[in-house]
């Protein structure tokens, strides 16, 4: 079973073209330029209309339009994740956004403790501190988030919000996944991720 990981389109989505089938896509958040409710549902209309058996995303701190919005009617298949989970094929899936709000509140903090356990996949906007984090010297991952994957240990946290740390790694038993499609420039330099579920 596979699973494609993109994140950061900023409104370009339309641009992906061709993309790689998988049985799971996952978008890490700011699908929006502006955070605007228009360029969420163009986004959203465009998700729903791929082919892939399950598609998951969340909201990043570009998308504002999204705080505390209520999402319905979407299809059985579309999962939109906001502090919350989705099992599919037994996995659990939990998706943490990331929004100024809960920043500004303290709620990220709140929110990042309620990771399960058992979660087999993370996906969050923002890194974790220092793992593909790093844009012209500094680290925008968050500490917390960090201490919480280092605890829960899952096979994959999946993210995206620093463009130039395009990239994967493993660290102990987690593989860690950003997948920013658009550059510091916002130019879509980078390729979808696929990975491979099947493969611990």
């Amino acid at each position: 079973m596979r699973l494609l990981h993109i994140s950061d389109t900023h409104g370009r989505h339309k641009e992906l073209q061709r993309l790689p089938d998988a049985y799971i896509l996952v978008h890490s958040g700011d699908f929006t330029l502006d955070g605007k409710e228009q360029e969420a549902i163009d986004f959203i209309n465009w998700l729903c209309d791929l082919p892939h058996r399950h598609k998951i995303f969340i909201a990043g701190n570009h998308d504002l339009c999204m705080y505390d919005a209520g999402i319905y009617g979407l299809p059985d298949n579309v999962h939109y994740l906001n502090n919350s989970h989705v099992t599919i094929e037994g996995l659990k899936i939990h998706g943490m956004p990331m929004f100024p709000e809960d920043i500004i509140t303290g709620d990220d903090i709140k929110h990042t403790e309620a990771i399960p356990d058992d979660a087999d996949i993370v996906v969050t906007h923002q890194p974790p501190m220092g793992i593909l984090d790093l844009s012209e010297g500094t680290n925008y991952g968050y500490m917390f988030l960090l201490a919480r994957i280092t605890t829960i240990s899952p096979t994959y946290h999946l993210f995206g919000h620093v463009h130039d740390s395009y990239g994967m790694t493993r660290i102990g038993n987690t593989v860690f996944s950003n997948a920013a499609i658009l550059d510091e420039d916002y130019r879509p330099v980078n390729k979808p991720r696929l990975l491979d579920l099947n493969k611990k």
